[in-house]
């Protein structure tokens, strides 16, 4: 989230944790305007870094600045950066989901597992059955064309630790529409408490 008034709506909804992105793209913010964006929230919500094949000294020096409480690895990050920033924060290892799950991304040594669409951003979903070899992964976090209207749908395979929405509560690129974040976090409460 890029805007403050966005990000004042999302905690009073009762959003556990926000995103900030430091990878290319629309959404791309920079470490100062993390740190900055972030004194808007209060102490327990999560301010999450996503960085795509950024190498670790760089991510644990954007999340010093930036003042980030778990890193979110969304490219082809080798396992042995997550170890290594596993020392310091939380590691979220994102996957794009294709066509069906591959059961081997439970191996990888990270403190829980976010499994995207095909092109992260886009509001493209994919066919929940591709899920079914991850259910069993105990942080397993949904991201990918996710909607309030996609939800219930999503929710008939299982209950995910979490799950991570942008677009599909915008009103424009990069602007949350805070009666669609509401009915967001409905949706997601009635499917799963």
């Amino acid at each position: 989230m890029t805007r403050p008034e966005d990000l004042r709506a999302a905690e009073e909804l009762g959003v556990w944790a926000v995103g900030f992105v430091f990878a290319s793209s629309k959404r791309q913010v920079s470490a100062e305007r993390a740190a900055e964006l972030g004194r808007v929230l209060g102490p327990f919500v999560t301010r999450v870094g996503v960085f795509v094949d950024s190498p670790p000294e760089e991510v644990l020096r954007v999340a010093e600045t930036a003042r980030l409480s778990a890193v979110q690895l969304h490219g082809n990050e080798p396992p042995e950066w997550a170890e290594k920033l596993s020392r310091w924060l939380p590691v979220i290892k994102a996957v794009r989901l294709q066509g069906p799950a591959s059961p081997d991304w439970l191996d990888y040594p990270a403190d829980a597992l976010l499994v995207d669409g095909p092109v992260p951003g886009s509001g493209k979903p994919y066919d929940p059955g591709w899920l079914e070899p991850l259910w069993q992964h105990p942080r397993l976090i949904i991201a990918g064309g996710l909607t309030p209207e996609r939800l219930p749908e999503l929710f008939r395979y299982g209950c995910p630790y979490a799950v991570d929405v942008s677009s599909g509560v915008e009103s424009a690129p990069g602007v949350k529409d805070a009666g669609r974040m509401a009915a967001f976090i409905q949706a997601a409460r009635a499917a799963c408490g």
